[in-house]
Order: structure tokens, then sequence, then C-alpha cells
């Protein structure tokens, strides 16, 4: 009735929060379709925050927010739907609250569309590492780093964070990771995740590919029975700088594989002090 006295946005306003309150949600898509000045925004806002969210779905869409949207068809639980909305938003905010609900419900599928354009922000791996784990979806929040590696935008955090999972969750995938990728990972930090979980092999791997030589000689000698390799081992330990390691190495030798003694000393004859080691005094040999 006041509406044909006067046209007045709050009136038509009121008047649209009332179809949405009484849940006449067809007179509200009818009202909303003809011409009116109501804040239909602003009234959308309103049903959010009271919870009516079939209302402000319906209000949200005539205005195309899609961003409110997003929100709001997460709250009914329409995931699919939440997920096109954040598209057409591309607003990394909308891309994290959707992704934060389809995992809460494990619609995995949906939440990696939203990951993917999350990763790729250096400063949103964190949160995203964080709340896949928290949950234990260890396997989902790989796949999920592993389908973000083709992207244009890869990082190394990616790279990096990829391979520390694997040396925690699958650490049989681990080696192959670091030999496809090791020059985009940050290797001081997967060293540290290899040392913690006692990978040896892609310890040394690290080592060699960080030209720590020294340390890699000494990790293959200390873990011989997972890391020592006696082709590699030649490779690396004429690189090392301590020479200290040398006469460690035809010690080692001598006590563990005196059959390949005489290959090593091939290739360390010329770097040694022949009258400071020899088999017959190596007892005597001062320790560093």
């Amino acid at each position: 009735m006041a509406r044909k006295k006067t046209r007045e946005p709050a009136v038509e306003s009121e008047l649209v929060f009332a179809f949405a309150k009484t849940s006449r949600l067809a007179d509200l898509e009818e009202f909303i379709a003809s011409p009116n000045i109501a804040q239909i925004q602003a009234i959308g806002d309103r049903c959010y925050k009271e919870k009516m969210y079939e209302a402000a779905k319906i209000l949200y869409s005539s205005v195309s927010n899609y961003a409110s949207l997003a929100s709001t068809l997460v709250h009914l639980k329409e995931y699919q739907a939440a997920v096109d909305c954040a598209r057409k938003a591309n607003s990394t905010r909308v891309w994290k609250d959707v992704n934060e609900a389809c995992v809460e419900h494990k619609e995995f599928r949906l939440a990696q569309i939203c990951g993917l354009h999350l990763v790729v922000h250096a400063e949103e791996l964190e949160h995203i590492l964080r709340l896949y784990e928290r949950r234990g979806h260890f396997d989902e929040l790989m796949q999920l780093l592993e389908a973000g590696l083709g992207l244009e935008r890869a990082h190394m955090g990616m790279f990096t964070e990829l391979a520390i999972l694997y040396s925690k969750y699958r650490p049989e995938r681990m080696m192959e990771h670091l030999k496809l990728f090791w020059s985009r990972i940050n290797i001081p930090k997967v060293i540290r995740a290899c040392e913690s979980v006692h990978l040896w092999p892609e310890l040394t791997f690290l080592y060699v590919h960080y030209d720590e030589y020294d340390n890699a000689t000494l990790t293959m000698m200390q873990h011989a029975a997972d890391a020592w390799e006696h082709a590699s081992f030649k490779d690396v330990v004429v690189k090392v700088a301590n020479l200290e390691i040398y006469y460690k190495a035809l010690r080692f030798y001598l006590d563990e594989q005196p059959l390949l003694l005489n290959d090593l000393l091939a290739v360390l004859t010329p770097k040694i002090d022949h009258t400071r080691w020899s088999p017959s005094s190596r007892n005597r040999t001062t320790s560093p």
C-alpha cells in the first residue's frame, strides 16, 4: 500500500526483506524482476547475516555479485555452483572460502580446482598445507601440488613443499621427484627434511647437487647400507675440500670393501700423502 503512494528505496527494500523473511521466494523473484528501486545488495547482505541463504542466493544472483553468491552457495552445499561463481569472481578470498568448504565436506575434486588458483600464490601455500594436513588429507594435498607443477605460475615453494610431503608420506616417490626437479627446489630446506626422516640416498643426492661433496661423502660412509654406491662414491670423493676425508675413505674401504680398495686408490693416489697412510699403518693414522 505504501509503495502505491510513494516510490522510496527504503519502502521497496523493506518489502523485499519481508518477502525473504516470510519465505515468499516466488514473490521475491517476481518483484526484483520488475522495475524497482530497492537496495538489493544491502538486503542480500541482511539475508545472508540472518542465514536466509535461499533468499540471499536470489538477491545476489540478480545483481551478479559472484563473490557473495559463492559464499552463499557454499552454505547451501551447492559446491559445483559455488566453484563456478568463484571462477567468475576470480578473487583469492573467494577461492579460499570455497576451497575450505570443499575440503571440509571432502569434495576434493572441486577443492583441487579452487586450490590450483591458490597454490600459485606463495603467500597462500602455507595456508593450504595447514588446511589439508591438519585434517589428514595427505594424498589429496600431494595430488593438488602435483597438478600444480605444470602450471605456468608454478614456483619454487610448490616443488619444495611437495618434496617435503613425499619425504614424510610417500618416500618411495621422493628420489624420482628430486631427479626431475632438484634445480627448482629449496635444497637446504629439503636436506633438513631428509635428515629428519633418515632418507640417506636422497640426502646424498641433494648434497651432491648442492656442491656439498664433503657431506655427501661422509653420509655415504656413515650410512653405507643405504647410501653407498661405489661408482658414485669415486666420483664424489675426489671433489671434497677437506683432505682428511680422503684418509677416512681409504680406511672405510679397507674395513668394508677391501676388494675395491685398489680401484679407489686409482683415483686418490695423486691426492694423498703416501708417507701418511698405507694399509699397514692405518691404525697409526691420527684421527682429524
